[in-house]
């Protein structure tokens, strides 16, 4: 899809995507100390708001605008927009202006040319010590789970996320595959809880 796409998705709902952060983005940024931090394809801005919540002072990056509009609007109404810059930029291309120390990028489903070169540019944004943490849907999520884009040149693994940082020495925390819960309405209008796969890499810089 391109900005025009999202756009158009984006403005055809109040939200699109949840207020509160992604879980596994907040169990994973949690305990980390606030800096300066990159929310990479931002959407609305659910993670970034959220990071400026704990104190993080956040680049909130996505080429559509009427997301960013939108974020900065659920910002504003939490008394958080000065901690957020919000940037109309495509993700694939966007350069943070100095070192940070955390970079989120969470469900940024591209082909694997602008996953690898948004990966490199955002491990080496980081400043020494920095953590960048991935989240996307699993390549095994077409055949094994539930829901998400069903092309599967978008769909990564977390040996392929690492992959694209071959030769930079990250420190890797976590690579591999997590579950992550989908309730959905089922045909006698009831509720039914499928399994989706999600892929989570986080590393760090060397110091």
């Amino acid at each position: 899809m391109d900005a025009d796409s999202w756009d158009t998705r984006y403005a055809a709902s109040e939200l699109v995507w949840s207020r509160e952060p992604n879980h596994v983005v907040a169990a994973e940024c949690a305990g980390l100390s606030p800096g300066r931090a990159v929310d990479l394809a931002a959407g609305e801005g659910r993670n970034a708001i959220w990071l400026a919540s704990l104190g993080w002072q956040v680049w909130a990056v996505d080429y559509s605008q009427v997301a960013l509009d939108k974020g900065r609007r659920l910002a504003g109404s939490s008394t958080l927009d000065g901690t957020v810059e919000w940037v109309c930029a495509d993700a694939t291309a966007w350069r943070a202006p100095e070192p940070v120390d955390l970079v989120v990028i969470a469900y940024f489903q591209v082909p694997a040319t602008d996953r690898h070169t948004a990966v490199r540019a955002s491990f080496e944004s980081l400043a020494p010590g920095g953590t960048m943490v991935l989240v996307a849907h699993d390549s095994t999520n077409l055949a094994e789970g539930t829901g998400g884009p069903q092309d599967p040149a978008v769909l990564m693994s977390a040996a392929d996320v690492v992959g694209d940082l071959d030769g930079l020495e990250p420190q890797v925390v976590h690579a591999g595959r997590v579950a992550r819960e989908v309730t959905t309405a089922d045909e006698h209008g009831g509720e039914v809880s499928r399994t989706a796969w999600d892929c989570l890499v986080r590393v760090q810089r060397g110091r």
